[in-house]
């Protein structure tokens, strides 16, 4: 239903834009390594417990790849692994040691060959900013995109704005840029929805996108320039990262922070701050919360999950009150919900523009309600992940959600690939 069921937030689009001047640094003294919503890790640690060591060091490799590796967020001690059986990844946490080491790569000609650029991606952990489609994991070791999507944009509320992340920083941007040109076979589509004041590499597409939520979001980017396939595979990730990626060429070291924002009816102020990957979302809150119970999420209150950690593309913390979240109460959400049949999804101009009115809305739930592959690959399913339906599930309340449809689809899809 859409209309019927509220949050409690209002849906307020577009990025915080404070003043640049206005951006303070925000170490956190723990962070941790964790796995990403829906991510298994089976790792070796490369370190053990009260090790030293440095930012950019490596300290897990992944047991199926080895050479792709995850690093640490900062110079620290290593307090705890924490795995599952089979060497599955739950936790890696550290403690901050004022040493002020940093981990440096001998990256030579990393930036003119495209092996030599995989191979330092993977070793510094840069690889895994990356986000491959379909089914919205880590590339694979040997995988070969066929058009890489950069995203200049993020249209989620409260989302910090990609020029502040790259001010200063248009010539690591540029050099990232032209070391990822030869990993997409020359398709590299840069989008943006305000002017990023740099002079781009030929061959790069410049792509103006609306700012209007959900258009900044990666999968609908990859729908509309280079849709995604079972043999086409596309990689999306955020241009920080790939400024990240070209001062890595420069300097030999991982940067060491990352720009984020802490927004939410909880707080005292909004505020951008710049912190390590992997932060405590609780010490980035911490002295901004107003009195009383609240809860912190990863993302925006649309498509968030609660957590403890930053994730490893998270750039948003957003803090709210206990009675954020809770439907408004309505007879008829109330019969429907006591209903025998599932809730409908009653077609409206908000849900066609919950997907950004390029992919049929209605059809593609259909498809997935109804577990249809054929239909929803052919609508574009294989473009998306589960922040791309995630307005589509604010504004229908669907249960159970959009998302997590779409994830079971995709997870039966590459069940049947891997089998084939």
């Amino acid at each position: 239903m859409v209309g019927l069921f509220g949050t409690g937030l209002s849906l307020t689009t577009g990025s915080i834009s404070p003043d640049y001047n206005d951006i303070t640094t925000a170490l956190t003294v723990e962070a941790a390594l964790t796995p990403a919503r829906g991510e298994a890790l089976r790792v070796t640690p490369l370190v053990g417990v009260d090790d030293i060591v440095s930012q950019g060091q490596p300290v897990l490799s992944l047991r199926n790849a080895p050479d792709i590796q995850l690093v640490a967020p900062m110079a620290a001690r290593i307090a705890a692994i924490d795995l599952e059986p089979g060497r599955r990844l739950t936790r890696l946490l550290l403690f901050a040691e004022d040493t002020g080491a940093r981990f440096a790569y001998d990256v030579g000609d990393a930036d003119h060959d495209a092996a030599s650029l995989r191979s330092r991606l993977k070793a510094s952990g840069l690889w895994r900013r990356i986000l491959s489609r379909p089914f919205g994991r880590m590339p694979g070791p040997d995988e070969t995109p066929s058009a890489i999507i950069v995203m200049a944009t993020d249209s989620r509320p409260g989302a910090p704005s990609p020029v502040h992340a790259l001010k200063g920083r248009e010539e690591a941007l540029a050099r990232g840029l032209a070391a990822l040109g030869p990993l997409a076979g020359g398709r590299l589509f840069f989008c943006e929805s305000a002017k990023i004041e740099a002079d781009l590499p030929r061959g790069v597409q410049r792509v103006k996108v609306g700012a209007l939520h959900p258009l900044g979001l990666a999968g609908l980017q990859v729908h509309r320039l280079a849709p995604a396939a079972l043999d086409r595979r596309v990689w999306d990730i955020h241009a920080e990262d790939v400024a990240d990626i070209g001062e890595l060429l420069e300097t030999g070291m991982v940067p060491e922070t990352r720009l984020v924002s802490v927004t939410g009816p909880a707080l005292t102020e909004q505020r951008l701050v710049r912190c390590q990957p992997g932060a405590d979302m609780r010490g980035l809150c911490f002295g901004f919360v107003r009195p009383g119970p609240h809860h912190i999420i990863a993302g925006s209150h649309i498509d968030g999950h609660p957590g403890h950690w930053l994730g490893p593309r998270d750039r948003q913390v957003t803090v709210l009150g206990d009675d954020a979240g809770h439907r408004r109460n309505h007879w008829f959400s109330a019969a429907l919900t006591r209903a025998a049949r599932p809730l409908p999804i009653i077609p409206t101009a908000a849900l066609e523009q919950a997907l950004g009115s390029d992919i049929p809305a209605v059809a593609l739930i259909r498809a997935l309600s109804a577990g249809d592959q054929e239909t929803a690959t052919r609508l574009g399913a294989l473009s998306l992940v589960e922040e791309d339906l995630a307005l589509a599930d604010y504004v229908t309340a669907a249960e159970p959600s959009l998302s997590a449809q779409l994830r079971v689809l995709l997870d039966k899809i590459e069940q049947e690939e891997v089998a084939a």
